[in-house]
């Protein structure tokens, strides 16, 4: 026998297989931000941004309810082309509810340019998070307690503060939210560095949510801190 020829040990398959996963899904992570640029276009042009001016409840249900639809829609379906399909309506439809915040900041005088910053600012964290996800080989699966209960308080302050309209609530949240969700940017990685999420369209789910919160949240405080009034 060939000593140069060495059989595959399970290691070197297992191993393959999270590069795999990892690859596939910063592929799909690619592939939806397209719809999610064009439901956010869309919004804008038909005047969707404005359609729940005023209807705060109805805005909240039309958000949660279509987005745990499609969330719970997208995971039942995971392992199959549908899922693909579900998860990229779904960033088309996240998209659209972004379109809002959107219409709102780029109706400052410099709006354009603090989205590009936001843009840019998520780009970077996702760079650092994905970088210390992929080098830090320990498994990091105890945090996933904390940064549930981190965002169930993100969720719940969130919508305390739509209501109550507090400015130092609305400031305080935005801020845990953009911390709570950069971590999470690190765990969803770590996860799939280490075997322990499998299915790449689950990894991009989480990682496209991570994202998006990262964004609003940054759009959000440079509109209240950078944005120049007319």
């Amino acid at each position: 026998m060939n000593p140069s020829i060495r059989t595959p040990s399970y290691g070197d398959l297992a191993s393959g297989e999270r590069h795999r996963v990892l690859r596939n899904t910063y592929a799909l992570l690619a592939l939806s931000l397209i719809p999610t640029v064009a439901g956010a276009w869309v919004g804008l042009a038909t005047g969707f941004n404005t359609l729940f001016a005023g209807r705060l409840w109805l805005s909240l249900l039309v958000f949660f309810g279509g987005a745990f639809a499609f969330l719970w829609a997208i995971e039942r379906n995971k392992h199959s082309g549908l899922g693909v399909a579900l998860l990229l309506a779904f960033t088309f439809f996240m998209g659209l509810m972004l379109s809002r915040l959107v219409g709102a900041v780029l109706g400052l005088k410099n709006g354009g340019d603090l989205v590009m910053m936001a843009f840019g600012g998520t780009a970077i964290i996702f760079a650092a998070m994905a970088t210390l996800g992929t080098v830090i080989r320990r498994d990091l699966s105890g945090l996933g307690k904390f940064l549930f209960v981190g965002a169930l308080v993100v969720i719940i302050g969130g919508i305390a503060a739509a209501f109550l309209q507090v400015p130092a609530l609305t400031l305080t949240i935005l801020v845990l939210c953009l911390g709570i969700f950069s971590a999470y940017m690190l765990y969803d990685i770590n996860r799939i560095v280490t075997g322990g999420e499998t299915n790449y369209v689950s990894a991009t789910l989480a990682l496209y949510l991570d994202i998006f919160n990262v964004f609003q949240s940054l759009l959000s405080l440079l509109g209240i801190f950078g944005g120049e009034r007319e």
